[in-house]
């Protein structure tokens, strides 16, 4: 019971804990670890570790804490980007079947968990289509829960956006898609600024990070599609009559 007790102490105390960068301004360590956890993720990635997915949950889950601020009850001083939230959720649910399919695509060919491609072109344009409706939905959506909160509307907008483009490109990464990177630098151009403007500085500054990082990955995914193309089309097997 003693050992419960310490641990709930213990886990207030991190939730609670931040630093205090001016007198009217203060981070969250859960900001700063969850988005340190997204970076170990987006590193996995590249190397095509199904680690990517576990690691890239827990840094979700705190990240999720961080952005509901005010709709909790918590953050105060903060304005709650419900679109940065909501992402959280989704990317867990998209992460559990990413993890899902690397793994299985590891075990049944003993190397690894993914080998990169392009989307079809009827891949891209269904992925394509889907983000743009989704997005006009969610900018509805979040600026009907968030009518008391006095931001502009490009705020919705963006946060819409981002939402919708992060779990395009988390899907995308799951298939194995080479077109995940190109998800990523468009919500990376949204994202930046927005956080910058709402002070969520730790995250605006991974975004940062994360679009060069991203540009890297797309040109290493890039070479491993072309070199590992010749490849696949000799697994497959013949068509027709031998």
């Amino acid at each position: 019971m003693r050992l419960v007790h310490w641990f709930q102490e213990l886990i207030d105390r991190f939730y609670d804990a931040h630093w205090q960068v001016t007198d009217g301004q203060a981070i969250s360590y859960r900001e700063i670890v969850g988005n340190a956890f997204g970076l170990g993720s987006a590193l996995f990635g590249l190397r095509r570790s199904v680690w990517a997915w576990p690691v890239g949950i827990l840094g979700n889950v705190l990240l999720f804490t961080v952005f509901i601020g005010q709709a909790a009850g918590s953050g105060a001083g903060t304005t709650p980007l419900y679109g940065q939230a909501s992402r959280q959720v989704f990317f867990v649910l998209t992460s559990v079947y990413g993890w899902w399919r690397w793994k299985h695509n590891r075990d049944a060919g003993g190397g690894p968990a993914v080998h990169p491609k392009w989307a079809s072109p009827l891949e891209r344009i269904a992925l394509a289509a889907g983000s743009l409706a989704a997005v006009v939905a969610c900018f509805f959506v979040f600026r009907a829960i968030g009518a008391g909160f006095p931001v502009p509307w490009w705020y919705y907008l963006a946060d819409s956006w981002i939402f919708v483009g992060s779990i395009a490109a988390t899907y995308a990464m799951a298939r194995g898609w080479v077109d995940f990177w190109l998800c990523w630098i468009a919500v990376d151009l949204v994202g930046v600024p927005e956080l910058l403007h709402f002070r969520y500085y730790p995250s605006a500054v991974l975004y940062a990070v994360y679009a060069g990082f991203v540009i890297w990955g797309f040109v290493v995914w890039l070479r491993i599609s072309k070199r590992e193309r010749p490849q696949r089309r000799l697994a497959e097997p013949a068509l027709g009559p031998a």
